[in-house]
């Protein structure tokens, strides 16, 4: 279609971690008040997803996180009419495992506190859900979604890229 503008979804990832039947989330500041979501955040130029979602589970929980396995590739449209704002999200969501938190590391900016929920509890409190992605890639990690994490391909062109020919 002629004169339209691209669609650019905004590319994120996260981390589902799980402990003993518990999942680790953050509770963050958003323009719609104090929200839960899994640590997560924007694809940055030149970082392959895994190495995204690494760094988004450290700045979030202070924590090292090791990505096991790939969920999946989850998408959700949010919009906040007053800002005009209409965006489409493209999850990439990893499950894996942390260590304990790093002595003296400060969470990123906006997030309050890291915790610990169990499936029924995060099922109970959806309405403080960041996005219904939260519980979605959560429900699939309990119900053993795994998919390897070669699934998932970053091309050497990111650190160094491709020149037209």
């Amino acid at each position: 279609m002629a004169g339209t503008e691209r669609f650019r979804p905004s590319v994120t990832v996260a981390a589902v971690i799980a402990r003993d039947g518990r999942y680790l989330l953050v509770e963050e500041e958003t323009p719609e008040g104090l929200r839960l979501n899994n640590p997560a955040g924007h694809l940055e130029q030149g970082e392959s997803p895994v190495e995204a979602v690494v760094r988004e589970a450290l700045e979030e929980t202070a924590r090292v996180f090791v990505p096991e396995a790939f969920l999946g590739v989850y998408l959700a449209r949010f919009q906040r009419p007053q800002q005009l704002e209409d965006v489409t999200y493209v999850r990439l969501a990893f499950g894996g495992s942390v260590g304990e938190a790093i002595a003296g590391r400060a969470l990123d900016e906006g997030i309050r506190r890291t915790l610990w929920l169990g499936l029924d509890e995060l099922r109970a409190c959806r309405d403080r859900h960041r996005s219904p992605l939260v519980l979605s890639c959560i429900a699939d990690h309990a119900a053993g979604r795994r998919l390897p994490l070669d699934s998932v391909q970053a091309h050497g062109s990111l650190a160094a890229p491709l020149q037209p020919r």
